[in-house]
């Protein structure tokens, strides 16, 4: 696996969602090696704490993403309320105001569909716990464009039916429990690979 280069990761959640990401994201060092940006959905008419919250928790640099902002490795980003947030060709964040996509604004399938345009092969998409379908048809994207595709184990996840539904779309190529996919992103950085 470590042959393979990387260029970011996308990671996606719903119910359930904050603690789960908690676990995933905990123990990457500081200094990781890729950019992750992340859809947790939220209600619209709220400012997100997300960023505050997981800064305080993890040695990743954390924050809320902006638009027309270039990703940068060792980055956790997390899509801001109400704006549906997209990945440039160029590596830059994009905010859009379109219709909200499963209820939901942001969307993560239009996070990781654009994503898979934009990085094809040299993307790992990771979709976690969740209450409705969003994600799914994004990751098999991701998998379509020969990305990475990891799945929360829906055995272990809060709410299974966002795994649930991507495992309907596709066959991943990992399901996990939340420590395996912590485990899986610490050997996709290249510079703490065994």
């Amino acid at each position: 696996m470590s042959t393979q280069q990387w260029d970011a990761v996308v990671v996606g959640a719903s119910a359930g969602g904050v603690e789960a990401l908690l676990t995933v994201f905990s123990g990457l060092p500081a200094d990781y090696a890729l950019p992750l940006v992340c859809v947790l959905h939220l209600p619209e008419s709220r400012d997100s704490l997300l960023a505050d919250l997981f800064s305080r928790r993890l040695a990743l640099r954390v924050k809320e993403a902006e638009d027309k902002e270039s990703l940068r490795p060792g980055t956790l980003y997390f899509a801001a309320p109400g704006y549906h947030l997209s990945i440039e060709r160029d590596h830059s964040l994009s905010f859009s105001r379109e219709e909200p996509l499963h209820y939901s604004r942001p969307s993560i399938d239009v996070l990781f569909e654009s994503a898979a345009d934009c990085f094809q092969e040299r993307l790992v998409g990771v979709l976690l716990t969740g209450a409705n379908q969003d994600g799914a048809a994004g990751l098999a994207a991701i998998k379509q464009g020969g990305g990475l595709t990891v799945v929360q184990d829906p055995l272990e996840a809060q709410v299974p039916t966002m795994p649930e539904a991507a495992l309907a779309s596709h066959v991943p190529d990992h399901i996990l429990p939340l420590r395996g996919i912590r485990a899986l992103l610490a050997q996709l950085d290249p510079a703490h690979a065994d």
